[in-house]
């Protein structure tokens, strides 16, 4: 009886065996062909066109092939960078026309870019969400900017007042020191006869990382700096795995990179969560709280929480998040945009010469303060049409969970909708002929007018899910750039390359070699 009762163990376990390996043969028979071939046939039958589904890979070879060509060599000042930032969304417009799409992995992404209906997509965020293109993701940027659902909406509520306008104010101290900072090294590379040529990339880096620490953190900066070198190298290693394809499981083999990028994070939020705890301790205990961004969050977070339940608040792994979002998403987008100002009016010495004069009007040689700040016009123009031309996002990416109709197509649930921000920042048909071109006049009857009330200028989003420290950004690049043009004018050096690359933002590939000269 018992070798009967084996045998029939035996028979049961191979059988499960069986119907397991069917199971999940049959899962990536769809998923990665069945399901793709189907949405293919969908969107080909309306009318957009693309290239076939390659099995697993999509576009996703020749996107990289194709990046790393266009890194391979810089180009003129005076070239489009668009196919040099989205070569692959350029090559496919020019093959298939606007109603197009390509394939990132097994999933077909539609290139939108009717602005009404990018307007509609951005305001319905519940219905459009973010999509996660590689798991090794998560170890960068977590937060409220890939939080979806009511998830999101508790998020945004606690964080809104650390952005307040009043709070910010308080911050124009530490933005102050930072740039002091950074101007005395400046004037310190000098030669006697008053010039250096200097990569103020790098610079701007470091001023921007300190400003966060500094506006996060408080008096636990170091700790923030610390953070900042950390995050830096844990972008370039999460990008890098993001252009090579991700096969399913992979993230858990212990390659190099993927032990760099755990211990990375581990060490992080080993950071994060003591400066949280020192923070929430000194906030128990009734000791006056730093007006800095994570006191304002902290008590935010414990406010909702005895207005509630427990459930109702953040937990200590979401205030973490927060506070690596703080950091990372405040230094990229401020730098990049500082960089290519400089850049800009190096090349147009007009424009950096009324910029300078409308700063000296308004402040003289005293150090800017928060209400000149807001008379800036010029300046204002200056950097929004540095937005439009180098918007820090190149491309916002969404998923249809539903099908949906989106303008006049009926898309079904697991398209992926591309909206190609840098090519409609630099579209004739929505900003004139020269679109190519820098003219900050365009902005001087304000965005709205720029852009005749249409949804075509959006380096920080759109609608609801705007990013929350758009006002924190500005404010902080209109400081500095008031601060350097009060010292210092600048020209672009002979070794100056121009090789505008993508690391979560447009950065410049081999910086920005200027000639500075003090006043």
């Amino acid at each position: 009886m018992k070798p009967l009762q084996n045998m029939n163990t035996l028979i049961v376990a191979v059988s499960s065996c069986v119907l397991a390996i069917l199971v999940c043969a049959w899962r990536a028979l769809n998923s990665l062909w069945l399901r793709p071939k189907k949405l293919e046939k969908c969107l080909k039958a309306q009318g957009l066109s693309g290239n076939s589904y390659k099995p697993v890979y999509g576009d996703f070879e020749e996107m990289v092939s194709m990046i790393e060509e266009a890194y391979s060599k810089p180009i003129n000042l005076s070239d489009d960078i668009v196919p040099r930032v989205i070569p692959l969304i350029t090559k496919t417009m020019k093959k298939y026309g606007t109603n197009s799409f390509i394939w990132l992995g097994p999933y077909p992404a539609v290139i939108i870019l009717d602005p009404e209906v990018i307007r509609e997509i951005l305001m319905k965020y519940n219905l459009f969400q973010k999509p996660y293109f590689h798991p090794l993701g998560k170890f960068l940027i977590q937060g409220l900017v890939a939080s979806e659902g009511e998830k999101w909406a508790k998020h945004r509520k606690i964080i809104n007042p650390a952005f307040h306008l009043e709070k910010l104010k308080h911050m124009l101290p530490a933005f102050h020191l930072c740039a002091n900072e950074m101007l005395s090294t400046w004037e310190e590379s000098v030669s006697p006869e008053g010039s250096c040529e200097l990569d103020i990339w790098p610079h701007l880096q470091t001023l921007t990382s300190d400003a966060i620490s500094r506006t996060a953190f408080g008096g636990n900066y170091e700790e923030g700096r610390k953070i900042f070198e950390l995050q830096k190298e844990q972008a370039e290693h999460v990008m890098a795995a993001v252009k090579s394809f991700y096969f399913p499981g992979s993230r858990y083999l212990p390659t190099k990179r993927n032990r760099r990028i755990k211990e990375i994070w581990k060490e992080v939020q080993a950071t994060v969560k003591e400066i949280i705890d020192k923070r929430v301790e000194a906030i128990k205990a009734g000791e006056s709280s730093d007006d800095d961004l994570l006191s304002t969050l902290l008590e935010s977070n414990l406010k909702e929480i005895e207005q509630g339940d427990k459930n109702s608040g953040m937990s200590i792994n979401d205030v973490i998040e927060e506070c690596k979002l703080f950091y990372f998403a405040g230094q990229e987008t401020t730098s990049s945009l500082l960089v290519w100002t400089l850049v800009l009016l190096s090349r147009h010495q007009d424009w950096q010469s009324r910029a300078r004069e409308e700063v000296l009007q308004v402040f003289g040689t005293d150090e800017p303060n928060f209400d000149g700040l807001n008379h800036l016009k010029v300046v204002t123009m200056i950097l929004n049409e540095v937005l439009r031309l180098y918007t820090p996002l190149p491309s916002i990416d969404r998923k249809v969970q539903e099908e949906t109709k989106i303008g006049k197509y009926t898309l079904p649930s697991g398209v992926l909708l591309m909206l190609p921000v840098l090519l409609l920042h630099h579209d004739t048909e929505i900003w004139g002929d020269d679109s190519e071109e820098f003219n900050p006049e365009r902005f001087s009857e304000g965005v709205s007018n720029a852009t005749k009330g249409q949804a075509s200028f959006f380096p920080f989003g759109w609608g609801p899910r705007i990013c929350i420290g758009q006002t924190f950004s500005m404010i902080e690049a209109k400081l500095a750039m008031a601060m350097i043009l009060q010292r210092f004018s600048f020209e672009l050096s002979p070794s100056y390359t121009h090789a505008p690359h993508t690391i979560v933002t447009i950065q410049p590939q081999q910086g920005a070699h200027l000639i500075l000269h003090k006043f």
